[in-house]
């Protein structure tokens, strides 16, 4: 009897072990698995409006923008051009990493922007590890924020549908024209294709700025050749589109997006050489076929890839959006139509951000 006893004694403590073993390992795969506080932290929001979630019940817009130390005054003459423009009720999601929490909340709060409704969301640049190589020319193009767009559903946010806007955008009309847009059954973004207004074609042609899937994919590899993309098929432009995020999660882009940066970082299927950067291709991959289209007046783009070619003053007057996209930014010299950018910039308190000009330059 007493051997019987030390039996079941031993076969108990065995029992418990072998349930903590289970639960540890429950809880190291869950701490191991992308989480969404392990991407993002709410670190701030306006004066006198409640740290509470902001909603589709709340009527508002809500915008996405990334705001990198180095190009803080970019993001805030965005913001500026869109409050500016629109009487709607918007509020912006800030997007930033640690080091540049402080000064956002600053810059925003020292200005005239103080008005505005917003969030500041800490982006982790650890959910990139294998995923993404310092291979560029270009290393801003490699910077983490430029992935965020592709991380939407794992924002602090709550709201079906929202806008992502570059940094180097300026907004001239009402950005509720853009938010109303209708997106078709089935698609979870509308984006604004490259081969859509005839007004930009001569601009194209004349820097020679790529609009097909050639220009972003190599070819040569056997996996996209699988694809079955046609290479001459336009190309768009992932720097401003409308994204419906309940559609988004259904279709698990983000993990199809995750699935080809992982595949480029194994083997070259496409490269930051080649039309310059990297965040576009995926998206080209996986909404190839399955968008809806913008207005194309709602992002007139390649204003950044030439110092000298120009568009029609008239022309850019009309447009609803201009894009600075390309390396010859309008807060920096030399760079086209920095008028229509600089009319929405607003000096930045700390100093930080300045404009190089001509006259300042050396």
């Amino acid at each position: 009897m007493a051997l019987l006893r030390k039996i079941n004694r031993f076969l108990l403590v065995l029992l418990v072990l072998m349930v903590g073993l289970l639960l540890h390992s429950i809880l190291l795969r869950a701490s191991a698995r992308p989480t969404l506080s392990g991407h993002w932290k709410s670190v701030g929001s306006a004066a006198g409006v409640p740290t509470v979630r902001v909603s589709e019940a709340d009527h508002v817009i809500p915008v996405v923008i990334c705001a990198s130390e180095e190009r803080t005054g970019a993001t805030m003459a965005t913001i500026n051009s869109v409050y500016s423009n629109t009487d709607a009720n918007v509020f912006f999601y800030i997007v930033t990493l640690r080091d540049a929490v402080k000064l956002m909340r600053q810059y925003i709060m020292r200005t005239k922007l103080k008005g505005i409704k917003y969030k500041i969301l800490e982006f982790n640049p650890m959910v990139l590890k294998g995923k993404v190589k310092p291979d560029s020319s270009r290393p801003d193009l490699l910077h983490p924020l430029n992935f965020v767009r592709f991380y939407l559903p794992l924002l602090d946010i709550n709201h079906r549908r929202v806008i992502y806007l570059d940094d180097d955008v300026i907004v001239q009309g009402d950005i509720k024209d853009l938010f109303n847009i209708k997106l078709k059954p089935g698609h979870a973004a509308a984006f604004s294709t490259d081969c859509d207004l005839p007004s930009t074609h001569e601009m194209v042609r004349s820097i020679g700025m790529q609009t097909t899937y050639m220009g972003f994919l190599d070819y040569r590899k056997e996996i996209i050749r699988d694809l079955g993309i046609n290479p001459t098929d336009c190309s768009f432009n992932p720097g401003v589109f409308v994204a419906d995020v309940s559609e988004w999660k259904k279709q698990k882009i983000t993990k199809q997006l995750e699935k080809w940066m992982e595949e480029n970082f194994r083997q070259n299927i496409y490269s930051s050489a080649m039309a310059g950067g990297v965040a576009t291709p995926p998206m080209l991959i996986v909404f190839y076929d399955k968008y809806t289209t913008l207005d194309p007046m709602w992002h007139v783009r390649h204003l950044g890839w030439s110092p000298d070619a120009r568009y029609s003053e008239s022309f850019l007057q009309e447009a609803h959006l201009l894009h600075w996209n390309g390396p010859f930014k309008p807060w920096n010299y030399p760079a086209v139509h920095m008028d229509l950018w600089e009319r929405w910039f607003i000096p930045d308190p700390s100093r930080r951000f300045s404009l190089v000009r001509p006259e300042s330059k050396g």
